[in-house]
């Protein structure tokens, strides 16, 4: 027999200490209803769902990015249905205008009129603003078309048959940009590609210019559009020759757009453009054939002053309402894709934060139970404890 070294009380008092631990780490888990509590409590679990936390939190975010792009753009598009109506009155008085029945007192009260609403037009469109961003000014206009480089508005496509660029839309594309125009392998294709990174695009162009003269091609995931107008003879064929013989489309560097950040990862982003919407590109022609020309730059008995005037101006205006109902086309395609956006984030957030509660939370159920279980077994090796610290006390036996 032995007293120096009771093992049977060592054993029990190293299970003693076994219990209480994990009646502890039980215990944490229960009052914070998480499995992972420190690093040691599982290494791997909590690298995993650390990574899927941050992205859960990206996501978050970015459904509250495009929440607010949405915000941005109702509240453009909302200036924007003033200007509409606004453009709508100097149509009417444009119609009115057109009468020979007036006499020029007549018509210096309606062009009186015109130069003041074309006035708050551009009121308008100098002072949208949301959260400081000026929304309707030129500043967001996206990206601007080189005219000094590439092809440009009057280019002609001289194969075969005669036809010209008539449009160049740019605004959705990049800025400080080369464009390069290749035919594809594929009969009737026609390939765009962006300079700085390669991404191209690949379209299938109408057999020929149509009945009302022209042909779109729309590059939509890299923002560009144009029109080719001319003579119906002109074959995709032609336009394809045309425009890879070495052509180009080159954007200017400086200018800006809203770029919206809708992803939890770096360049998940859309951008937006929001053109210029002053009396200056309102318009046939911006700068020239305008309706700062036709009227806010002139007195208001000029504006209207003949029927040809009034004819002038009414083509001008229709242009305008067709430039303003395009620009708020754009923004309602945007809000809608904005909105799939959102919804499509919640759905993610939603199912990866079920992965991470599989990795992070505990099953409370279950460790109620290995508490239980953990606390019968502290109870009874603190006994057994007792009863172990007795046995030396027989030694005492041997020395009576």
């Amino acid at each position: 027999m032995r007293i120096n070294h009771n093992i049977t009380a060592l054993n029990t008092y190293n299970k003693l200490t076994m219990n209480t631990t994990a009646t502890s780490k039980s215990l944490a888990k229960l009052s914070s209803g998480l499995s992972i509590n420190k690093a040691g409590d599982n290494a791997a679990g909590l690298a995993i769902s650390e990574k899927m936390r941050g992205q859960i939190r990206g996501l978050d975010q970015a459904a509250r990015n495009a929440a607010d792009g949405i915000s941005m753009i109702s509240t453009a598009e909302g200036a924007l249905t003033e200007t509409h109506s606004i453009l709508q009155r100097m149509r009417e008085l444009a119609v009115q205008a057109g009468n020979e029945t007036l006499e020029a007192q007549d018509r210096t009260a309606i062009g009186t009129e015109l130069k003041e609403l074309s006035i708050e037009i551009d009121r308008i469109a100098d002072s949208t603003q949301f959260n400081g961003k000026f929304l309707l000014n030129g500043d967001l206009a996206g990206a601007q078309l080189d005219t000094t480089g590439g092809i440009k508005v009057g280019t002609t496509l001289a194969t075969t048959a005669a036809a010209a660029v008539t449009r160049i839309d740019v605004s959705g594309g990049k800025s400080d940009e080369t464009y390069t125009f290749t035919a594809s392998g594929t009969a009737g294709n026609l390939i765009l590609t962006r300079g700085s990174d390669s991404v191209s695009q690949e379209i299938t162009l109408d057999a020929t210019i149509g009945a009302d003269g022209a042909m779109q091609l729309n590059f939509d995931k890299l923002g560009i559009s144009l029109t080719v107008s001319g003579d119906a003879a002109k074959t995709a064929a032609d336009i394809r020759t045309d425009l890879a013989t070495a052509a180009t489309i080159k954007t200017l560097a400086g200018s800006s757009s809203a770029e919206l950040l809708i992803g939890a990862q770096s360049n998940q982003t859309i951008t937006v453009s929001f053109g210029d919407m002053n009396t200056e590109e309102l318009g046939t022609n911006p700068g020239t054939s305008d309706l700062n020309a036709l009227v806010k730059a002139l007195d208001s008995d000029q504006i209207v002053s003949t029927v040809t005037k009034a004819n002038t101006l009414l083509d001008e205006l229709d242009k305008a309402i067709e430039q303003v109902s395009t620009q708020r086309s754009k923004f309602g395609a945007v809000q809608n894709r904005l909105e799939h956006t959102i919804n499509n984030l919640g759905t993610s957030s939603e199912n990866l934060s079920a992965a991470e509660s599989r990795i992070r939370d505990v099953d409370m159920a279950a460790e109620m139970m290995e508490f239980t279980k953990n606390n019968i077994l502290s109870q009874a090796a603190q006994a057994m404890l007792a009863q172990a610290n007795q046995q030396p006390q027989s030694v005492l036996q041997l020395l009576q």
